[in-house]
């Protein structure tokens, strides 16, 4: 039986984007006859033994899958810790480990936001033994919501074929084909809307908190 592990990297200990797009890829290497499991990171760090047994669940597995959001052009701690850990556990480099695929996403509309974090993944995949089988970025991850994919509307509609996509060639024990991350990294919505909206929020928490006449102000200049 071949074996997929997730690893969802992020902090939030409920639903989170990280977690749905990672299930809608489990989802689909299922369909295709491998057994998956999911680790949370949170949990992974909380328990003492935690490191060592992520280690050894890695090493049973045949494709090791890491999502997580985008933070300040980089992986979450959190999941710095846990490759460090895992790095540690492991020791020097050596052949023989499982594949290993990532799925960042960013609240940026740009999924090229995310290229800093792959590049840091393909490099731990590097140092460690695995097997780079390459990475997804998505751009305007907000518009997920943590909502299931199937439930998150036309508007994810290239998400989930990416995935459907990605998931098919990873369980053929293939990389993640390209035409996948071009329609991965599509914009959500269109840069002007974007900018619309994220103006709008700003705007409405200035007047929550008093301080819509100071938008303009600049104290340090």
């Amino acid at each position: 039986m071949r074996r997929a592990l997730l690893l969802v990297g992020s902090p939030k200990a409920g639903p989170s984007t990280s977690g749905a797009l990672g299930a809608y890829l489990l989802d689909r290497l299922a369909e295709h006859g491998v057994q998956a499991e999911t680790r949370r990171v949170a949990e992974v760090l909380r328990d003492p033994a935690g490191l060592g047994e992520l280690a050894g669940a890695v090493d049973r597995s045949n494709l090791f899958v890491v999502s997580f959001p985008l933070y300040v052009d980089s992986l979450p701690a959190p999941v710095v810790r846990c490759f460090e850990g895992l790095a540690a556990v492991w020791g020097a480099r050596a052949g023989g480990r499982p594949r290993f695929a990532a799925v960042v996403n960013c609240r940026f509309p740009e999924a090229s936001q995310c290229d800093t974090a792959l590049a840091i993944c393909r490099r731990f995949a590097a140092e460690t033994g695995l097997s780079w089988a390459g990475g997804l970025a998505l751009g305007g991850g907000g518009a997920v919501g943590g909502r299931p994919l199937d439930r998150a509307g036309g508007r994810v509609r290239n998400v989930r074929t990416a995935l459907d996509q990605a998931g098919a060639a990873l369980a053929r024990g293939e990389a993640v084909p390209e035409r996948a991350v071009h329609l991965m990294a599509k914009p959500l919505v269109p840069r002007w809307l974007y900018l619309l909206i994220g103006n709008l929020h700003w705007t409405c928490a200035a007047r929550r908190h008093g301080a819509f006449r100071r938008l303009h102000d600049r104290p340090y200049a």
